[in-house]
């Protein structure tokens, strides 16, 4: 069976230099799988026009409107299983993290903030001590 190549649409930057030289534009290319050419011809684009940026505000806004879950952790502990097997109703498990020590505010798994719990209308709520930027994070 002789050897066949089949041309792929890649940019300039990326092409293998090794590989074959692809066919003249609108020349026929083998397709090994069908046996059947297929044609190819390059496409040029336009720029977009400037004025999508400002579409991209509008668009921006639906984003700023949703809502996130957020996660507040008081702590956390580590015991072993025969110990989980134990727990019931009444059992009580100390946290590692002392009272005084500020709660932290976790959007998806990305600590950003750290509070202190508070009580407002017979509801837990927290108040907002720092907002942790992304370096404080990474050493963290």
């Amino acid at each position: 069976m002789p050897d066949t190549a089949t041309a792929t649409a890649e940019s300039p930057a990326r092409q293998d230099p090794t590989a074959a030289v692809p066919p003249a534009e609108g020349a026929p290319t083998p397709n090994a799988a069908s046996g059947s050419s297929t044609q190819v011809h390059s496409v040029e684009f336009p720029e977009a026009p400037q004025s999508v940026a400002s579409a991209g505000t509008s668009q921006l806004d639906i984003l700023l409107d949703m809502d996130v879950s957020i996660a507040v952790v008081l702590g956390s502990t580590q015991i072993p299983v025969r110990r989980l097997l134990q727990l019931g109703p009444g059992s009580v498990l100390q946290l590692e993290k002392p009272i005084e020590t500020p709660v932290d505010l976790f959007l998806k798994d990305s600590k950003f903030a750290e509070a202190e719990v508070v009580v407002v209308d017979d509801r837990f709520a927290v108040r907002i001590r720092q907002i942790v930027g992304a370096a404080a994070v990474a050493q963290g």
